[in-house]
């Protein structure tokens, strides 16, 4: 994949490279581990999983599609009673929904709204407290003054894991830290549940349903006392009972019902260890940072002897029969946090230089696709909010503008009958508008469709080939043009010659320009009639007009199809021109640059060989200019820049739709405040007009610099007021 990479001529600083299954890399994710374990937000508890039955390891929820299914393997997962590692993501719950509001997110779209539903309403609290089965048990509630109550007990559905074994119905127990009295746990359906939530707190002296829930359930001899309620002391003891609960690190977050923690033990070989030592004599003991990194034995000592290959020192005691943890990490934990160790990647000393950091954090551009808006992209969010509460990082949200590409899909063909996948050469196209085709051998139908590119489907495209047929240029403008990047993409050949015509085209323009330059006076032209200089300004508006929707694109939307088609647009209007124009002509040699220097960030190989033969033209026009840089190559070149006497455009929008445009010269454009488009649009008939029965609700400016800049204006229609009798009776008089 590297070497493909290269190939493509990707300039990416390979001096940053990182391997996050390397020792040098995963001895931080460690650190960052027990830096959450310090913090109370690591911890082990016995809890029904996500098992998958084909990787053979245990899944967050996150990794369970809306199927029930695996999001590696595609495996249907089972449930499965283990004893795991959690990370306690639901402490940030509400950051994390409040973060989403944050203004410097860019282009977040519909992700924000994937976020929001899988975080949820945070509108309780979330406990974990330790029952007499030595389990933590998760217990939310929207009034954590209810744990005030002396007669309060638990109830859990009869679907609970924990209802395993119930034949001694108060044989499990928690002892209620807010008021030191005993609260049985009992397995029963009756009370109203939570959203996604299958543990109820009872507070008989609060609710008066709860009271008849304890009678009818026979808890009566577990009542204590009668608590008095007065609404002045509820507040109190609510402040009080969350405030004990941060003390005791027992949780008094807010969250909502449905969010769990963070799952991240995996039963694999692959993946950080996780750093602890398991000891008969002190519990789970961290491993000090002077040991890390921890890596595991070779896995085939530990399938001859898995204790003895685990047996450690505990580094507490002494003691020699410790064991080691042997379940790694999530892979997700590793990627959770390596944009941070990107920028300080040869750091010996510690996790990063935070003052490396906070030079240039957050992350400009977030790209990734949208089946992680709930896995790699929240638990990001997560790990650089812990970050920021340390004081480790500058900003709590790590990236600001996103970019969720499509996905490249292939032309996959199934074996009707059998579902079988089968190559495309193995197959005749019968009728490729309907889809119909059958397998060469035995003529059965085959299934033709448009799935996303994978090796199980044999519908991928291997890059190696198309750099041979193609090479590396026409390979990444066939890749780039077409649709946008946040579009899906039907990769089919039936594209491909739109790109190598162009190219041809550009190749044949740059050549002819050459030789029309170097020949002697064969080509005539009187650069001062009207003709020549209509010719002139035709380049002078073709030049600008392309160079802002090209730069507009590459530089704000991203929207690199569209940059393409102008540059494609750019070229059209190159090619439109007389010989005389192309031999005499300033703007059109501006034109011919500014198309190559544009190109040159898709294709730079092409781009460079083009820019190799304009230098080279003789008779230069622009020879005195500051503009090109005629002795260095394509990629020393500076911006194309739109002309300071160029008009732009003022767009003003009223409720979305544009109601007109206002041209201003470049050199002004830029110096336009949200007031001074106000004034211009208000003394705008078009604007004032449309306005009248209308009344203001808000107005948004936004400028791209040396491009546009729109006004939006919101209104609402303004309601005719009901005229009385009396008033229509004056209006008549009056007429």
């Amino acid at each position: 994949m590297k070497k493909q990479l290269e190939d493509l001529g990707c300039s990416f600083d390979w001096k940053h490279e990182m391997s996050t299954c390397s020792p040098e890399y995963y001895r931080w994710t460690q650190k960052l581990f027990l830096m959450l374990h310090k913090e109370g937000l690591a911890y082990q508890n016995e809890a029904l999983v996500n098992w998958d039955p084909i990787d053979k390891t245990v899944l967050a929820d996150e990794q369970v599609d809306a199927n029930g299914c695996s999001w590696r393997s595609g495996a249907k997962v089972e449930k499965k009673l283990l004893k795991q590692w959690f990370i306690k993501t639901t402490a940030f719950a509400e950051q994390l929904l409040d973060g989403l509001d944050d203004p410097t997110l860019i282009d977040w779209r519909d992700i924000i709204n994937l976020q929001r539903h899988w975080i949820g309403e945070c509108d309780g609290y979330g406990f974990q407290l330790l029952t007499s089965a030595s389990i933590i048990l998760r217990l939310w509630t929207a009034n954590p003054e209810h744990f005030k109550d002396p007669n309060a007990f638990v109830v859990l559905k009869t679907s609970h894991y924990l209802a395993k074994d119930k034949s001694n119905s108060f044989s499990i127990t928690i002892e209620n830290p807010f008021t030191g009295t005993i609260m049985p746990v009992i397995f029963s359906d009756a009370p109203v549940f939570a959203d996604k939530c299958d543990v109820y707190l009872a507070a008989p002296s609060f609710r008066d349903e709860d009271k008849e829930l304890q009678e009818s359930l026979s808890l009566s001899f577990f009542a204590n006392e009668e608590l008095k309620i007065e609404k002045k002391n509820v507040e109190q003891m609510r402040l009080q009972v969350l405030e004990t609960a941060k003390r005791l690190r027992l949780g008094g977050y807010k969250v909502s019902s449905k969010l769990q923690d963070w799952l991240i033990s995996r039963q694999r070989y692959w993946g950080t260890p996780i750093p602890v030592i398991h000891c008969d004599m002190c519990g789970v003991v961290p491993v000090p940072d002077e040991d890390l990194p921890v890596i595991l034995p070779e896995k085939s000592e530990i399938d001859k002897n898995r204790e003895e290959a685990l047996k450690c020192t505990c580094p507490k005691c002494q003691n020699p029969n410790a064991i080691r943890e042997s379940d790694t990490m999530d892979t997700f934990v590793d990627s959770s946090w390596y944009y941070l160790r990107f920028l300080d990647p040869e750091n010996t000393k510690s996790i990063f230089d935070e003052n490396v950091i906070s030079k240039v954090m957050p992350v400009d551009l977030y790209i990734g696709g949208k089946e992680h808006a709930v896995l790699h992209l929240y638990y990001a969010r997560f790990m650089n909010h812990f970050l920021h509460s340390q004081g480790l990082v500058n900003c709590s949200e790590p990236f600001s503008r996103l970019l969720v590409q499509g996905m490249v899909m292939g032309r996959s063909f199934r074996v009707k009958g059998s579902g079988r996948y089968v190559q495309e050469h193995e197959v005749e196209i019968v009728n490729s508008k309907k889809n119909q085709a059958v397998l060469k051998e035995t003529k059965e139908p085959v299934v033709m469709t448009w799935e996303k590119m994978s090796k199980s489907k044999m519908n991928g495209v291997d890059p190696t080939d198309m750099f041979r047929d193609y090479g590396t240029d026409t390979t990444r403008l066939i890749i780039l043009a077409d649709v946008a990047p946040t579009s899906h993409r039907n990769w089919s050949s039936a594209t491909f010659p739109g790109i190598l015509n162009w190219q041809k085209r550009l190749w044949l323009t740059v050549n002819e320009f050459c030789e029309l330059r170097s020949s002697p006076e064969e080509v005539k032209a009187d650069i001062n009639s009207k003709e020549f200089q209509e010719e002139e300004d035709k380049m002078f508006d073709a030049r600008n007009f392309y160079v802002k929707g090209a730069t507009f694109n590459y530089r704000h939307t991203h929207q690199l199809s569209v940059a393409i088609s102008k540059m494609q647009g750019l070229t059209n209007s190159l090619r439109r021109v007389a010989k005389p124009v192309m031999r005499y002509s300033k703007q059109y040699e501006r034109a011919l640059a500014s198309q190559i220097i544009m190109l040159a960030p898709m294709a730079p190989h092409f781009a460079s060989e083009l820019w190799s033969k304009f230098a080279s033209a003789s008779n230069r026009i622009n020879s005195s200019s500051t503009e090109l840089q005629w002795d260095k190559d394509v990629l020393s070149q500076k911006w194309p820049e739109i002309d300071q006497h160029y008009q732009l455009d003022l767009a003003i929008k009223v409720n979305g739709f544009e109601n007109c445009c206002i041209k201003i010269p470049r050199s002004h454009i830029d110096k336009v405040t949200h007031n001074d488009a106000l004034d211009l649009a208000f003394n705008t008939d078009s604007v004032t007009s449309y306005l009248i029965d209308k009344k203001i609700r808000t107005t948004n400016f936004v400028l791209y610099p040396g491009i546009e800049a729109i006004l939006n204006i919101y209104v609402d229609k303004v309601k005719e007021e009901k005229k009385t009798s009396s008033e229509k009776a004056t209006e008549d008089v009056g007429h």
